[in-house]
């Protein structure tokens, strides 16, 4: 049985640093770490509950231990002054087609490409309603 549940740990070990590297995202890490100290509490014959409830129970102390260090470096999405302009109308100065890549709409006195939120053609002279913001493209749809 020792050997059995070496091995399950072992394959959870190197799955979760797998998913980490795929992800990159700080998810499985914690899994990863658990899982090395299962791994070990499994070599020296620890039954298996002991064995889970470790997993566990390192899993949640370095996921609420961490976390604040893993929000600051991953940063928070900051607003820029583009995403202001979301909910507010703009005026369409040449029709959207998405299909063939045309389309402008004017808000603030600025001139912005403009793509329909669900392909609609619109033509020139409408007012539309900006539901997001892509670089420097406007996502609208008709008001």
């Amino acid at each position: 049985m020792t050997v059995t549940m070496v091995l399950v740990w072992v394959i959870i070990l190197i799955g979760a640093i797998v998913l980490e590297i795929m992800t990159v995202q700080f998810v499985s890490i914690w899994f990863a770490f658990a899982a090395l100290v299962a791994v070990i509490l499994a070599g020296l014959g620890t039954p298996v509950w002991a064995q889970l409830l470790c997993f566990v129970a390192v899993t949640l102390i370095l996921l609420i231990a961490t976390r604040p260090l893993v929000k600051k470096l991953r940063g928070e999405y900051v607003r820029t002054n583009a995403d202001m302009n979301i909910g507010k109308l703009a005026v369409v100065t040449e029709d959207v087609i998405n299909e063939r890549s045309l389309g402008r709409a004017i808000i603030g006195g600025v001139s912005w490409k403009a793509v329909s939120e669900d392909g609609e053609h619109i033509p020139e002279g409408s007012t539309v309603v900006i539901k997001d913001v892509d670089g420097a493209k406007l996502i609208v749809s008709q008001k």
